[in-house]
């Protein structure tokens, strides 16, 4: 991975689990602090281990941008089918990101896109990737941007816990086989399969990073 130079500017990363998107971030230039109320050892930068929306309620304008990634358990169609209860923190954390006066961003799952305002959608097939894994991105705080051009994709979604097969694309989900192969393809080689189940490549969160680098330098010109 090739690192830009610095650039003097601050991402806060919360509920960074083991620090996908904060990876992108650093890859654009930028210093990453990452916040999560659990311990990740994996984690790559600074980490304080602490309640992330009590935290940026606390430090959040003390940073440049903030990206959020609130758990997406409570939007995806397996919690929904076992019947299990997730809370809803989508609400809560716009509210305390808004209160900050900072640009800022939250992440969730295609199923989160009724909780979300005007999302914007990333694929992995258009950075490279044998994979499709689609994010929204709400963004706020005067800060916009736009996707990459999203062409149509064809390719069949190997089933889950099953080698990818010759032509398909990998689904790197739950129990998935092939640890190795979705570090080489997300290029997140630090991290573990709870990790790479729920991350969010850092190709997505480096574009994000370019246009938000933008976005700064045009409002302080």
């Amino acid at each position: 991975m090739n690192t830009a130079l610095p650039n003097g500017l601050r991402v806060l990363d919360l509920f960074c689990c083991q620090g996908g998107a904060s990876m992108g971030y650093r890859l654009a230039g930028f210093d990453v602090v990452g916040v999560d109320i659990a311990p990740q050892p994996r984690y790559p930068f600074r980490f304080v281990q602490a309640d992330a929306l009590a935290f940026v309620r606390e430090y959040g304008a003390d940073f440049d941008f903030i990206h959020a990634s609130p758990p997406c358990q409570r939007y995806t169609t397996a919690q929904r089918i076992q019947g299990r209860e997730h809370p809803d923190l989508i609400a809560p954390t716009r509210a305390a990101l808004e209160a900050t006066g900072r640009p800022w961003v939250i992440e969730n799952v295609e199923d989160a896109r009724p909780e979300l305002r005007g999302p914007v959608t990333l694929c992995a097939a258009v950075f490279g990737m044998r994979t499709y894994r689609h994010r929204l991105f709400e963004t706020g705080g005067g800060f916009t941007f736009s996707p990459p051009r999203h062409h149509r994709y064809t390719a069949p979604l190997t089933k889950m816990g099953r080698p990818r097969a010759a032509g398909h694309f990998a689904h790197y989900v739950g129990n998935f086989s092939g640890v190795q192969e979705a570090r080489d393809d997300m290029r997140v080689p630090w991290m573990n399969r709870d990790g790479i189940r729920e991350c969010i490549p850092p190709a997505y969160t480096q574009w994000i990073g370019t246009a938000v680098y933008a976005s700064l330098l045009e409002v302080a010109a």
